[in-house]
């Protein structure tokens, strides 16, 4: 544990530690350290920094615990003093496996980690090779999907903190379940993002979600190092198996070598290093495999990407929904192009962009996993109006053949917390901000994202209201009981059909296995 803080901006910079004030000396590149040898104190120890006259200790950018939020100082952890008990864990290939997307706050009633390591013979039947948890970074307020987050390297203490999640981690390997974790580069938080006052995190000019992250601009060596530590932290500290980087489009970088190129070197390195795999997957709304492509091919050298594409082509085909971005899958045969091609829109012109779209798959020379894809996951129901699910619309047949498209095809099957049995629960977009500026600004975005897509703006819930949380929990005891239970063995049944015949996991595009099972 070191107290070296990088703070160029600060004239002055103290150590608020435990109960005492201890002075800080400037160092070479904005850093600054302490002035005393502090020793080893014990875990948990409240610290936090003064920066110039200001009597209101801030918390450390690269915290690694945030017992009271993310307004107040951090706590000292030490993921070393963690006994796991993973040692014969070799880790998992992405290839031929599926992932399982889960919101640690809503998979349980309990909304913690240790909770979600009570369900994981769950997961074990379901066949699933890889449990992929959204954000559980700190963030601000009890509940939210997690892209909130200010403090990447501290985990969301309500979930049961990074100690915690040491556990969950252990307990899936146990299991013979990698873990996937999701992680956001691309923006902060608007609440407790203190970050900009200790140096240039930010630069000019906005994404969706909020200001660019500095990832080329003068100061910006020190940003990527912050955000490839933190994803080596993961790998590392957590043994975690893989990172699902979130909206990587949004990554603004002039750089020679791109973030994400760098930080595939980086991995490749600590893979070798643990001699066990390690996997990067892109969240691209640019349907481009450079993002996939070898780095001696000219691309950065990531595992995967999602692909937005299938999901639009099943869900159109098969519930007749046509609005919005799903316009240009109406004909059948975008599916079919899907399956051959790997995305639909590979130059053609988009109706919702309005303007030609992504390029050509090499389908040829592409293992066809290297597409991560689904028919139902957080943003395709999180980011409806009433956050519904495609069960509430679908029989029981529908919803199996959607399972089938799924895990018989030649991709990378991902599938969504309560999918498996047709949950009856929403899942919702819901927050907590504290502050009432923020839940006004969060309600009316919500109202304009949702025009362009046609939805009944009274339909659309408060993200702020207790309510649209708690409806969003998954009811456990649905599972066992009438179409829920018949879907439920459906998937299992198909889990075990991609386990009894390997041609179910044939890289190949367009393999024809369907019609088979």
């Amino acid at each position: 544990m070191t107290f070296d803080v990088w703070a160029p901006r600060a004239s002055r910079v103290r150590l608020s530690l435990g109960d005492e004030v201890v002075p800080m000396t400037a160092s070479a590149g904005g850093w600054w350290v302490p002035a005393a040898d502090l020793g080893e104190l014990p875990e948990g120890t409240a610290y936090g920094f003064l920066l110039d006259d200001d009597p209101t200790p801030l918390p450390d950018p690269r915290s690694r615990r945030q017992p009271h939020g993310v307004h107040e100082r951090s706590a000292t952890f030490y993921p070393g003093d963690f006994t796991w008990t993973d040692q014969s864990w070799t880790g998992r290939q992405l290839a031929g496996a599926t992932i399982y997307e889960l919101h640690v706050g809503t998979f349980t009633p309990e909304g913690t980690l240790d909770a979600v390591a009570g369900r994981l013979d769950h997961l074990a039947s379901l066949g699933v090779g890889f449990v992929e948890l959204l954000p559980v970074n700190a963030f601000n307020g009890t509940c939210n999907w997690g892209y909130d987050g200010v403090l990447w390297s501290a985990v969301h203490e309500p979930y049961g903190g990074p100690r915690a999640y040491q556990r969950l981690v252990d307990a899936c390997h146990r299991a013979g379940i990698g873990v996937i974790q999701d992680v956001v580069y691309n923006h902060l938080g608007p609440s407790g993002n203190y970050l900009p006052r200790f140096a240039p995190y930010l630069k000019d000019g906005r994404n969706t979600w909020g200001d660019l992250v500095n990832l080329d601009e003068e100061g910006s060596a020190e940003v990527r190092r912050l955000i490839l530590d933190n994803a080596l932290m993961w790998l590392r500290d957590f043994h975690v198996d893989g990172l699902r980087l979130d909206a990587v489009h949004a990554l603004v970088d002039g750089s020679e070598v791109h973030l994400l190129e760098e930080m595939a070197v980086e991995v490749d390195a600590l893979s070798t290093h643990l001699n066990r795999p390690l996997t990067l997957i892109a969240e691209s709304d640019l349907n481009d495999t450079r993002m996939v492509t070898p780095r001696e091919g000219g691309g950065y050298g990531l595992d995967a990407q999602w692909s937005d594409d299938f999901h639009h082509a099943v869900h159109s085909a098969l519930t007749g929904e046509t609005d919005g971005y799903y316009a240009d899958f109406a004909p059948l045969d975008a599916l079919a192009k899907v399956w051959d091609k790997g995305f639909f829109h590979d130059g053609t012109y988009s109706s919702f962009r309005d303007r030609p779209h992504g390029r050509p798959v090499d389908t040829e020379r592409m293992p066809a996993w290297r597409l991560v894809v689904c028919v139902q996951n957080h943003d395709q129901i999180g980011n409806r109006a009433r956050g519904d699910r495609t069960a509430e619309h679908l029989d029981t047949s529908r919803l199996l053949c959607a399972a089938l498209l799924n895990l018989a095809s030649p991709f990378t099957p991902m599938l969504f917390q309560g999918e498996e049995w047709a949950a009856s629960t929403p899942f919702a977009f819901f927050t907590s901000h504290p502050e009432p500026e923020l839940a006004v600004a969060t309600a009316e975005g919500r109202l304009a994202e949702f025009e362009r897509m046609g939805w009944n703006p009274e339909e659309v819930l408060d993200p702020q209201d207790p309510a649209t949380f708690e409806a969003s929990v998954l009811r456990w005891d649905e599972a066992a009981d009438g179409r829920h239970a018949e879907v439920l063995a459906g998937y299992r049944r198909l889990a075990a059909l991609r386990r009894e015949h390997p041609e179910l996991t044939e890289p190949r595009f367009g393999h024809a296995t369907v019609d088979e099972t």
